[in-house]
């Protein structure tokens, strides 16, 4: 699959489809799954327990569906594969404590093009 050119940009597929992936599950589903790398056409997505992982192996045609939707044609995703993977949790600190309607979780994505795809989801995904 290699890169693909993005509005003039060189973006890798598996980077379109981890910005994609919140969009695809939702919010609920995106904090506890997490979608790691593509190897050719399967998704390897890090779930936080078992129960995550049984729960969305079942859920696997509609997500495949939705990711389908989200990248259009020009990148295929024919397999998800989920492994167990618990979140990791960075030191706690005092900064982080600031309230979190002041902070945007876009603003943390360093390449302009994923932002905006990122954003594009989410308004997508709350309307």
């Amino acid at each position: 699959m290699g890169q693909l050119n993005f509005l003039g940009r060189s973006v890798s597929g598996e980077q379109l489809v981890c910005a994609a992936w919140s969009a695809a599950v939702g919010a609920r589903i995106a904090r506890h799954a997490r979608a790691e790398r593509l190897v050719r056409t399967k998704l390897i997505v890090g779930v936080d327990d078992v129960v995550w992982q049984r729960q969305l192996f079942g859920m696997s045609r509609m997500i495949l569906s939705r990711l389908g939707e989200n990248l259009g044609e020009r990148l295929v995703v024919d397999e998800l594969e989920f492994r167990i993977a618990p979140q990791r949790r960075g030191p706690q600190r005092a900064e982080q404590s600031t309230t979190a309607s002041a902070v945007d979780e876009a603003d943390g994505i360093e390449d302009t093009d994923l932002r905006r795809l990122y954003i594009a989801s989410r308004k997508k995904e709350l309307a």
